[in-house]
Formats: structure tokens, sequence, C-alpha cells
């Protein structure tokens, strides 16, 4: 059923949106009731409940949402956005999805600690104890520097890293911008950017309550870090959504949400003190999401996000613009 109105397909979007939260949030209260993420029971040494679930079950919800909603409503597999397309020079959007997050991640930290400059430490004397304590309660000392250990950490960031989460990133990605984007496109593709980036965050809330990137003892806590969350899914999933729209394709968000996760903690590498989560100096911080706002701010305002792809022939002719 569609909203005469929007043209959206109402009935199908509702039962997707009840899924992805339904089978991600009953497996959010699976872990709370197990303990949380802090006290979660352990499996095998070094490996928790909840460090199984989360990369599972809840990041897989929108993806067994997508799924479900096709079965039900028997809507089939057309416009799938599921074919990888890197023919022509659309290898170049992979290669933004890929590096882009870096960049712009970078830059946050810079930014942050160029505000903040009490929070900087070039020697990395705190990144070097934590790593210490962490080896030598393991038993097994760091054979070489701290300086090699960054430098092989930004490689990863960098290279495997991304190639990995993006294996897990897929089980978002294929929901929130593999269908559920799609379906919003009739309201405008700036308005239905903006709306999956909030409905994004707001599905991260459970997880975010229970101290998931944000922690447990910043100021307001949890109900600036559920909002700072939505800033964040925001100005990031303006850039997830440029690359889905432009390629036809999911891959080139998956990727790039892969990205994201895999170099977002290097900022920390160089952290003394405690500042707090809200601010940065990852991009989950608002000062540190600066440059992430700038891009989001600029693809809406060039309608770049208007003009997407075919998720079928790739054709390139435009629909869903505002």
């Amino acid at each position: 059923m569609s909203s005469p109105s929007s043209g959206v397909e109402t009935g199908r979007v509702t039962l997707f949106l009840a899924v992805a939260f339904g089978v991600s949030w009953v497996v959010g209260g699976v872990i709370y009731a197990t303990g949380g993420l802090a006290d979660s029971p352990e499996l095998v040494a070094g490996v928790t409940l909840a460090t199984v679930l989360l990369p599972t079950g809840y990041m897989f919800g929108p993806a067994v949402a997508n799924v479900v909603t096709r079965l039900a409503t028997g809507e089939g597999w057309a416009n799938h956005y599921l074919r990888p397309r890197i023919d022509g020079g659309r290898w170049k959007m992979y290669l933004a999805a890929w590096l882009g997050p870096a960049v712009l991640t970078l830059a946050g930290a810079a930014i942050f600690y160029a505000l903040f400059p009490g929070f900087f430490d070039p020697t990395m004397a705190a990144f070097e104890e934590s790593v210490t304590a962490a080896t030598e309660a393991a038993g097994s000392p760091l054979p070489f520097g701290i300086e090699t250990l960054v430098l092989i950490q930004f490689g990863a960031a960098l290279t495997i890293g991304p190639a990995i989460n993006t294996a897990f990133a897929f089980g978002e990605e294929f929901g929130w911008r593999g269908y559920l984007l799609p379906k919003l496109l009739p309201l405008g593709a700036r308005r239905a950017t903006l709306l999956v980036g909030v409905v994004w965050g707001v599905w991260h809330w459970p997880l975010v309550a229970m101290g998931y990137n944000y922690g447990v003892g910043y100021a307001g806590a949890p109900v600036t870090g559920l909002l700072a969350m939505c800033w964040f899914t925001v100005v990031v999933g303006v850039f997830l959504a440029w690359v889905t729209l432009r390629e036809g394709s999911v891959w080139p968000a998956a990727l790039g949400h892969g990205a994201v996760n895999a170099v977002a903690a290097i900022a920390l590498i160089f952290l003394q003190g405690s500042p707090s989560p809200l601010l940065g100096p990852t991009p989950l911080g608002v000062v540190a999401s600066l440059p992430w706002l700038a891009l989001a701010a600029w693809l809406l305002y060039d309608n770049a996000v208007a003009v997407p792809r075919s998720p079928v022939e790739g054709s390139g002719e435009p629909s869903g613009g505002d």
C-alpha cells in the first residue's frame, strides 16, 4: 500500500522497520539481560556473548528485514541494489568510499586537537601504556616499538580493516541504503537521505544506552549520547546515500561504512586525558565530525544525492530529485 500523497509504499516501509528494529532490539535485549556490554559472559578466551551477537544478530537486523519484507509482501528481487558496479570509471566511487572516511576522520581529529591541544600527545604515551599493559597481561610483550605498531594499525585501517568490516557493515547497509532509502525516494532524495540517517541513529539507541560508542560517564548520559549518535548517522549517512544512489549498488556504502569503522579509533592513538566523547576526537563527536558535516552539506546543497543510478540497468537517468 502506498501513501497517496507521497507515493511511499507505507505498508512495506512499516513492515521493514518493524522487522529491522524488532530483530536488532531483541538481540540488544538479550545482551542487556546477560550482563550488558561490560559484563557479558565469556564464551571462549577473549570472546564474549556480546561480541558475537553485535556483528551477527544486531547488525544484520536491517538485512533480515529487507529479505523478510520482500518475501512477505511478494515484492520480489527487482531493484535489489546487490549487483556490484565497477565497470568503466565506476571504480572511482569505490575508491572514494574506501579512502574518503580516512581523510575525513583524520581531518576531524586534527580539528579537535587544534581546538583542544591539551588532549593531544605526539609521544603517544597513553597509547603505549595501554598497549604495554594489555600485552603484559596476555603474557606476550610487544616484540617491536610503539611506532611500528602505529604504522601497522594505520596500514590495517586503510587496507584489511575496511575489507573485513564490509562484510559486517553489509548487514546494515543492505537494509538502510539498499531498501529503506529507495523506498523513501518519493519524498525527495534530500528528505529521504536525512530521514534514513535519523532512523539509523535511533536504531543504535539500545547499544548507546548500554555504553556503546560513548561510554557511560559523559555529561547527560545517555540522552546526549542518543542525540550525538543521530547527529553522526545523519552526517555520515549522506555520504553513504550518495555512493549508493550514484552507483545503484549497496556495495560502495558497505565499503564506506566498513572504512568508517576501521579508521575511527586511529584518532585515539594521540589522545591523552579524558575529553567528552560527545566532542571527539573520533567522528562520533560533534567537533570531530565537522568535515563529515561539510561534505554532507555540499552534497545536499549541490543536489548530488538526487541523481541516483538505476539499480538494475545503471542507466543514470535521474529519479527521486527534490
